[in-house]
């Protein structure tokens, strides 16, 4: 079956998914107990480039625009990750033409980095979470995340990928007694730039040696 989400895309009905409130985690406010978890949560830089990035919502809408360095700048100069998404929003017309093909891909990858270089903090925070599944809640998006079906709320649909993505990291991370994903590998897709560079394998230090730091924001 074919249904239409929130954005009146046609979604064909094995990709949503259905979760009870009462049975798992919540990633809605970034002051809750899991915020930290969400893509707009401070408190989880990340550096590319030697470039301190404030949170991973940054990074992603900044990777939208790989042949506009200059967008990519003002992006990530936002003080705040809402203005840094809202930065994007007049541009996205010009985001990279496959950009609706690889975004997961690039969700995926930020995720990676986050965890990389935030590793003891945004780990311990993602096994927290146990075995639930992991939702996140929203009044309008439900691809990234999922939608309340009425007003009680406890009955919520959507793709949850983000939230199908942190599962997916989740369980890597229980594996991962060498620390082997504190190494992100390049990720596979065409121009993947930050500032007219090729973004290539990463590995997290714990120092903060040689970081150029945006100068409007440190």
């Amino acid at each position: 079956m074919i249904f239409q989400n929130s954005k009146g895309t046609r979604v064909r009905s094995n990709l949503l998914r259905t979760y009870r409130r009462s049975e798992v985690v919540i990633v809605y406010k970034t002051k809750d107990d899991f915020g930290g978890l969400s893509n707009m949560a401070s408190g989880y830089p990340l550096r590319i480039h030697g470039i301190r990035i404030l949170t991973s919502e940054a990074l992603y809408q900044a990777c939208r625009f790989p042949h506009i360095p200059d967008l990519q700048r003002e992006i990530i100069g936002q003080h705040s990750p809402m203005t840094a998404k809202m930065k994007s929003k007049p541009h996205r017309g010009n985001s990279r033409s496959d950009w609706q093909q690889v975004r997961y891909k690039v969700m995926r990858w930020c995720l990676r980095v986050k965890l990389a270089q935030n590793y003891e903090k945004f780990g311990a925070l993602l096994l927290s979470t146990g075995e639930k599944p992991i939702v996140e809640l929203s009044r309008k998006d439900d691809y990234w995340g999922t939608k309340a079906v009425d007003d009680s709320g406890d009955v919520l649909i959507g793709q949850n990928v983000l939230g199908r993505l942190l599962m997916e990291l989740r369980e890597l991370l229980k594996e991962d007694l060498g620390e082997e994903l504190k190494i992100v590998p390049a990720l596979n897709v065409p121009d993947f730039l930050f500032l007219d560079k090729p973004i290539e394998t990463m590995i997290a230090s714990n120092s903060n040696d040689g970081e150029e730091v945006q100068p409007d924001l440190f």
